[in-house]
């Protein structure tokens, strides 16, 4: 009686902890984001970055603090571009837990843009990323997002532009064995965006929107406040 009353207690204690740290996923998250582009005067060479500020809650709860910086490069007469870059991303578990685990991640991209009548300005971005995650086996991952902002009072983006912005991301595994027995599926997840963008100069433009993060064992909405700088 006593370990059947002991092994009972275990359970529910398990059960309790693990209920605290499962994910809520009524709860809406918030991701402030800067992103910057800077090209070198008379070069196809320049640098590209987003550091990001990822939060299960409103600001409180850490789900990621990600910095990502890249070398870019644009061939001659060809609207393309290249990049090659790393990002270093510290992952917070959900709720009142405070421990963290690191990753460290090396990307190569591709992202080329194209114009649909004279409003919808569409780009593709394709990211091919080698992943160290504290903890798990080497492995890679497969990313295409296709992005489209329609500019409202203009044709282009400018200053004093009203646009909306939506975007779709999917990503996919290229291992599903990462260590010690453990694996995850092809599938990792989607991102889909819909947001309001204004031109603050022809160069800084500011972006607020939502975006529904679905994963193989959750799904999630997040507010989105973005700054992109390009000079």
């Amino acid at each position: 009686m006593r370990k059947l009353f002991l092994s009972g207690l275990i359970a529910f204690l398990s059960h309790f902890a693990f209920a605290q740290n499962e994910i809520d996923e009524g709860q809406l998250g918030a991701w402030y984001m800067y992103f910057v582009t800077k090209t070198f005067k008379d070069s196809r060479f320049g640098l590209q970055g987003d550091y990001q500020f990822r939060f299960w809650n409103m600001g409180t709860d850490l789900e990621q603090m990600l910095l990502r910086t890249g070398a870019t490069f644009r061939p001659q007469n060809a609207d393309i571009m290249f990049t090659l870059g790393y990002a270093s991303i510290t992952s917070g578990a959900f709720g009142e837990d405070d421990e963290t685990s690191s990753e460290h991640r090396i990307y190569q991209e591709v992202l080329f843009p194209q114009k649909i009548g004279s409003r919808f300005l569409i780009t593709h971005r394709l990211r091919y990323e080698q992943r160290w995650v504290e903890g798990q086996d080497f492995r890679t991952r497969y990313r295409y997002n296709l992005f489209l902002n329609v500019p409202l009072n203009n044709t282009i983006l400018k200053k004093n532009t009203v646009y909306i912005a939506l975007y779709n991301e999917i990503f996919i595994n290229g291992q599903t064995d990462i260590g010690d027995g453990r694996t995850v599926q092809f599938f990792d997840r989607n991102r889909t965006y819909l947001g309001l963008g204004y031109n603050i100069l022809d160069n800084l433009r500011v972006q607020a929107g939502w975006m529904k993060q679905t994963t193989v064992d959750w799904s999630k909405g997040q507010t989105q406040l973005s700054l992109h700088h390009s000079f």
